[in-house]
């Protein structure tokens, strides 16, 4: 019977109903930059997500600098990196979302700084250590079983050190003028040491239209957890009662810019372990799924 429709077709109209919806939809690719010893294994259930609520959406988990090849110093994996997402932005006029976690968030602002011709439309950061990292946990006890946080500087803050990635965003508020003289990466990047490129990267990142920060306090990595939403150190010698500001008080990476402008959206999701912020469905629906179309 012709108006029956047989088992062998459904498959065919689902697919057909995937690609309709897709191009009606016109949702834009995205792109995952994965964290420190993650690879693209660890992202399978938030791709899922992603197709579950954005039928027909491209996602690409870029698979470079995995596992121990992600403490390889950043501006290297920056290079890589940079060069695995360009093609894929220009394929698309409509431009495409970045989804970066942990220490993949700062090779994103590192790639969209030295990217001026980026079509990023939003750029969502995962629990990511954007001021910088200075706190204990099992991925600082696996490298440096001999260093506590106190005197990690004494090998972040040279230049053997920097050549790994941890240091390249290891932020000590007790060493600051240490940070500032060795740091080659975050400092530079967040715009707290001068230098020529410092318009070009601002130009660059102001081309991004929503700026996404997600962290919680119970994330057990990220320290201080308010890093993720690019606040700093000022000064106080009780660092466990320390106060922050944002980097956006001078703009030098054009952070104040986005905030005044309502692009710079903070989601804070208690009860969610660092590992578990790729994987969890709240914290997809409530911070990430509404700014992937």
């Amino acid at each position: 019977m012709g108006g029956l429709m047989t088992d062998g077709c459904r498959p065919c109209v689902v697919i057909w109903t995937i690609f309709l919806l897709s191009s009606v939809m016109g949702y834009k690719p995205v792109i995952i930059v994965h964290g420190i010893l993650d690879g693209p294994r660890q992202f399978e259930i938030l791709a899922k997500f992603i197709n579950q609520s954005h039928p027909g959406t491209s996602v690409t988990t870029l698979a470079l600098y995995d596992y121990i090849g992600s403490m390889k110093p950043l501006w290297q994996q920056v290079d890589g990196f940079r060069e695995a997402i360009r093609p894929i932005m220009e394929s698309t006029d409509d431009g495409v979302h970045l989804i970066c976690f942990s220490q993949g968030g700062l090779i994103c602002r590192g790639v969209l700084a030295t990217l001026p011709t980026h079509n990023a439309h939003s750029l969502i950061l995962l629990s990511s250590p954007l001021a910088g990292q200075y706190g204990d946990s099992s991925y600082l006890k696996h490298f440096f079983p001999k260093f506590i946080k106190s005197r990690l500087y004494h090998f972040c803050y040279t230049t053997c050190g920097q050549r790994i990635s941890i240091c390249n965003y290891w932020n000590d508020p007790h060493q600051r003028e240490r940070y500032l003289k060795s740091s080659i990466y975050l400092a530079p990047l967040n715009g707290e040491i001068e230098h020529a490129n410092s318009t070009a990267w601002r130009d660059s990142f102001l081309r991004i239209q929503t700026l996404v920060l997600i962290g919680g306090q119970d994330d057990g990595v990220i320290t201080p957890w308010e890093s993720r939403s690019l606040q700093r150190f000022i000064s106080s010698r009780d660092i466990e009662h320390q106060k922050f500001e944002m980097y956006s008080l001078s703009d030098a990476f054009g952070l104040k810019t986005l905030n005044s402008e309502g692009a710079v959206v903070k989601c804070v999701v208690p009860g969610v372990h660092h590992t578990s912020w790729h994987s969890n469905h709240t914290v997809y629906k409530n911070c990430i799924d509404k700014w992937l179309t």
